[in-house]
């Protein structure tokens, strides 16, 4: 042989094959070995008497071969046949799906093309594909059992994750070989005072007073392999002073033995100072009127159901972090009047506003205001009630009228001592002294900020503080 980029026999090394042993050479190197003419039809058929029977190979012989082949295999075999019919050309392996004839059964065959002579007859040398098509069609599978039962296992983590979520009861799993926290929820969580993260991995003796860990395996195994499977031990929670009561039982959890661990806290009696507490809380939380805190800067803390309602929100976590001026009607210049006053003063008993809603519509309200301070610093309350409802129910309360007979007999004595365009215009000099005035203490003498609670210019303020000889107090602007 020549040691060449391909493969030769130099002429008259090999010597002349009788037909039979070249027909047994080509049986056992192909599974099958098709000859056609230069029309690709097929002359002769060759199988491997070792493999599996394909198909009824002898009735392929006088067919043409395209007409034994799937659509999409046709343009191919016309392809490789092409390049097949370039002498001296490489062969090359095509994938070609056939089609049983009989039973309309596909399979795949991987063939190359050997020229045979000039006149243009080529012998297809075929590996029968089938198995290695079988053995995919098994990985298929085989993966497509891994996603479903993957899919499967995430479902029940979702199941267990919104259950342990959803208990009150606090909940631990405990790993028995190393006494460690595999699991808790939310409610075991607040009771040991750390987060469900923290937790993890964490050493379960570690979180009691005076408990070893071996001591403790032993003790929660002793209890959970009781007769009736309800005994408790009595713990003592490590910085807090509180006893717990620890209900353990076993159960195993690929090939891991574990404890369920329900926790339970016996309380002391309320003091009255928590059943008031409670009771602040249902009124915040039930009351008719709606309630506001907020921090120093007029960011909203927390706000009951009765704002939500006066405002139209829906969850009060949108709310949170929020400032209070977005919902009242002037702003954030009415927010530092009234965050000034109830700061100087420690309280506004009654203040008369507007409330914008989510969907800008306008309520209005009056409001009640109180600081409190303490450990986490100064915060503000609010009272707010719906002042329209308010009017209506004093309406129902004094009857129709809303002019007393005092305030009727002071109009009637006007009359006649003065016109009536004189009493219009003194009557609204005294309104209009009396809101600027109040503007100017809500704002506590900040006349750019008391302008635009007034809807006013700031020089249209300085005339009419000119005109009413109000003029005397320095501006804290």
């Amino acid at each position: 042989m020549k040691s060449t980029k391909e493969a030769q026999w130099d002429v008259g090394a090999v010597p002349l094959i009788f037909p039979e042993a070249l027909t047994n050479i080509v049986a056992a190197v192909a599974d099958i070995a098709v000859v056609i003419d230069k029309d690709a039809k097929i002359l002769a058929v060759l199988s491997n008497p070792f493999h599996g029977v394909l198909t009824d190979l002898p009735a392929w012989e006088g067919r043409d071969v395209r007409g034994l082949l799937t659509i999409e295999s046709v343009s191919k075999f016309d392809r490789a046949l092409g390049e097949a019919s370039v002498k001296g050309a490489a062969p090359r392996a095509t994938e070609l799906n056939h089609k049983d004839p009989t039973t309309t059964a596909e399979f795949p065959v991987s063939y190359t093309l050997h020229r045979l002579s000039s006149d243009g007859a080529m012998l297809m040398m075929g590996r029968d594909l089938r198995p290695i098509a079988d053995l995919q069609q098994q990985l298929v599978n085989a993966q497509i059992a891994v996603e479903r039962d993957y899919e499967k296992q995430r479902g029940f983590d979702t199941r267990f994750r919104v259950l342990m979520h959803a208990t009150h009861d606090p909940v631990a799993f405990i790993t028995v070989g190393t006494g460690r926290i595999d699991e808790v929820n939310g409610a075991a969580a607040s009771l040991f005072g750390r987060t469900a993260e923290e937790l993890k991995g964490a050493d379960f003796a570690e979180l009691f007073d005076a408990q070893n860990q071996s001591e403790l395996n032993a003790d929660l195994a002793a209890a959970a392999l009781s007769d009736d499977g309800s005994s408790t031990l009595a713990l003592t929670l490590k910085r807090k002073d509180r006893k717990v009561s620890v209900q353990p039982s076993f159960f195993r959890a690929a090939g891991v033995r574990m404890l369920l661990c329900r926790l339970s806290v016996a309380d002391p009696v309320p003091s009255t100072e928590d059943a008031a507490d409670s009771r602040f809380a249902a009124l915040f939380r039930r009351g008719p009127d709606a309630i506001v805190f907020t921090s120093a800067d007029g960011s909203i803390l927390t706000v009951n159901d009765s704002f939500l309602a006066l405002i139209d929100a829906n969850e009060e976590d949108s709310l949170r972090g929020q400032s209070l001026s977005d919902y009242l009607d002037r702003g954030s210049i009415e927010q530092k009047a009234l965050l000034e006053n109830i700061t100087r003063s420690g309280r506004i008993s009654s203040y008369a506003t507007r409330l914008r809603g989510k969907f800008e519509s306008r309520s209005p309200v009056e409001l009640s205001a109180t600081r409190l301070t303490g450990a986490g610093g100064s915060a503000f309350a609010f009272v707010i009630r719906d002042a329209a409802r308010a009017e209506t129910a004093r309406g129902m309360a004094e009857g129709p009228s809303d002019t007393t007979p005092q305030d009727r007999s002071s109009v009637v004595d006007l009359v006649g001592s003065t016109s009536l365009k004189e009493i219009v215009a003194d009557t609204t000099d005294v309104i209009e002294r009396m809101c600027i005035e109040t503007a100017l203490e809500l704002t506590g003498n900040n006349r750019a900020a008391a302008a635009e609670m007034l809807g006013l210019s700031r020089q249209s303020l300085y005339v009419k503080l000119r005109k009413f000889d109000l003029l005397g107090k320095p501006d804290s602007d």
